[in-house]
């Protein structure tokens, strides 16, 4: 088995979990606040909640807040969706537009006047990165960022993905510092949830030596039927985003899967969703050029001749598609 899909399904294999994690109003909880002590010391951020990682939950942290929100294009669906029904709901959201070459468009921070703002210091799908720095040099907002794939200390919160870090779909965690958000009661913490994403956030392993290997060999097998919607040095160095021409990507994945070889097309593909990438279509391109989208992400070490031998196999399985296309 071949997986070039590390960021987007994640199977952690050692869940390791106990009843004293079980909370209690009555008793110390020892076990979970030595927990937290060690988020404060790992991350750096003196507060932590956790939240249904839907767009349901995030909803609920938007209704929180008490002040003017930006959204970012190019943030995680259910932030999207979340922000879309707090629109729904009479609030403001200023949306942060994305720009043709997968760039978070930062104009409108040097025009509007914002209290909080979710974005993070990549792309979902093409993993462009944003810098926080930069970013906090054109506005005083809080920023709040996704930490799942990429922690840019500059942010003044972050939120971790348990689908995305251990492979179920229990309690995000948000870690903070300042007053926004409220901390929960005893009983209403995923205190396991919060464990798991400690384990798995601080033992997560990617590997950015495989990027210029792979955009070689493609170039090589591929030729002019591979494009790049996006900078490659633009984007984290463990993840490589691009398209195929003539084909749909879902096409690809699935062929590719039934030799074991797992690969994505972006957020969309990891949650089940027979659609093309959002994030795409966001930057200005049609959808037929959006079902192009392939995105790799690199933990394990290959060789330059495992690296050929599987970019040939990709070759060939993406001739016979299109041979039937």
């Amino acid at each position: 088995m071949i997986k070039l899909n590390h960021l987007q399904y994640s199977r952690s294999a050692h869940l390791k979990i106990d009843n004293t994690y079980s909370m209690s109003a009555l008793v110390e909880n020892t076990t979970f606040e030595e927990l937290c002590i060690k988020y404060k010391e790992h991350f750096g951020y003196l507060k932590l909640k956790t939240f249904a990682f839907s767009k349901e939950g995030f909803l609920g942290l938007l209704l929180e807040l008490k002040g003017t929100v930006a959204i970012g294009m190019g943030e995680t669906l259910h932030l999207i969706q979340a922000g879309k029904l707090y629109e729904s709901l009479g609030f403001e959201v200023i949306w942060l537009p994305l720009q043709k070459d997968g760039k978070v468009n930062l104009s409108l921070l040097d025009k509007e006047s914002i209290d909080f703002l979710f974005l993070s210091s990549y792309v979902a799908d093409t993993f462009m990165q944003t810098s926080i720095k930069e970013v906090k040099e054109k506005t005083s907002a809080m920023v709040i960022s996704n930490g799942t794939a990429h922690i840019d200390q500059a942010s003044d919160a972050l939120y971790l993905d348990p689908y995305k870090l251990f492979g179920f779909n229990t309690s995000g965690v948000l870690l903070f510092n300042n007053e926004s958000f409220e901390l929960l009661s005893v009983g209403a913490i995923d205190t396991l949830s919060a464990k798991l994403l400690f384990d798995t956030k601080t033992t997560q392993v990617l590997n950015s030596t495989l990027k210029p290997q792979f955009i070689e060999a493609l170039q090589i097998f591929f030729k002019e039927d591979i494009y790049f919607f996006v900078d490659s040095k633009e984007t984290l160095p463990y993840t490589l985003h691009f398209g195929l021409k003539g084909i749909k990507a879902r096409e690809f994945i699935r062929t590719l899967a039934l030799n074991e070889i797992y690969i994505s097309n972006g957020e969309g593909c990891s949650l089940g969703l027979s659609k093309p990438s959002r994030i795409i279509q966001a930057m200005g391109y049609d959808e037929t050029s959006s079902r192009n989208a392939i995105v790799l992400s690199f933990r394990d070490e290959m060789s330059d001749e495992e690296v050929q031998k599987l970019t040939k196999l990709m070759y060939l399985k993406y001739k016979q598609i299109k041979s039937f296309s």
